[in-house]
């Protein structure tokens, strides 16, 4: 498992938490169907949150971004502290790098619901993207005081830590992330790739050894162990 690829996978996974797989042709079909049927509904209705909520779901499917801040946005003037209005059009506008934008957003649903997990754990990845790591620390902080028990929090943390040159506390955070979701070979690499940038061999040994132990199958962690006899 090449380190880079699962960093960039993490990252997107924290940054894009509802990013759909990539549709299948027969998938984009379906859904442009259902906006059609959708978009009929709507002309033919009374307003219903439901339904334009329903057609931004499916023009965030279809990758159609504006057209679902658009939806969004007509949810919240009739509903100002709708929660997934305002969560997806943080969604929406990441996708288009309008990040002081998603941050509004974001910032305005967690006053409502301070321990949305996806919430918080998106505006600290914002505000990266924005240049603001302390804040985002500070965002990923709170996380795990909500939610002490997510490996997900504490490997996003690790990341920024890593970030901001704070190895000795991302180590930390990595075997927490280890230790919450044991069978996870994904937080074993990346405490691994640590140490041996730590030039800690044989310590990186016996995080991978541990990891087997646990159960990870050996086969995964292959080119692990040989980096450690380098």
């Amino acid at each position: 498992m090449d380190c880079r690829v699962y960093r960039q996978g993490l990252v997107l996974a924290l940054l894009l938490v509802a990013t759909q797989s990539q549709l299948t042709i027969k998938a984009q079909e379906n859904w442009r169907d259902s906006l059609t049927a959708i978009n009929k509904q709507i002309a033919e209705s009374a307003w219903s949150t439901e339904l334009h909520l329903r057609k931004a779901n499916a023009n965030l499917q279809l990758k159609q971004w504006q057209y679902a801040v658009d939806e969004y946005a007509l949810v919240l003037q009739k509903e100002p502290h709708n929660p997934a209005a305002l969560f997806y059009r943080a969604y929406a506008n990441t996708h288009l790098r309008r990040f002081d934008l998603s941050r509004n957003d974001l910032t305005d649903l967690l006053a409502i619901v301070p321990t949305h997990f996806e919430a918080r754990l998106s505006l600290a990845v914002v505000l990266q993207q924005l240049g603001r790591k302390q804040d985002a620390l500070d965002n990923l902080n709170q996380l795990i005081q909500q939610h002490a028990d997510s490996a997900v929090a504490y490997a996003a943390r690790a990341n920024l830590e890593r970030q901001m040159k704070q190895d000795e506390v991302a180590l930390y955070d990595w075997e927490r992330a280890e230790k919450l979701a044991p069978r996870d070979p994904t937080y074993v690499v990346s405490h691994v790739d640590l140490l041996l940038v730590l030039e800690r061999r044989k310590e990186a040994r016996r995080v991978l050894d541990a990891a087997v132990k646990r159960g990870i199958p050996r086969g995964l962690l292959t080119e692990w162990y040989e980096k450690t006899n380098r």
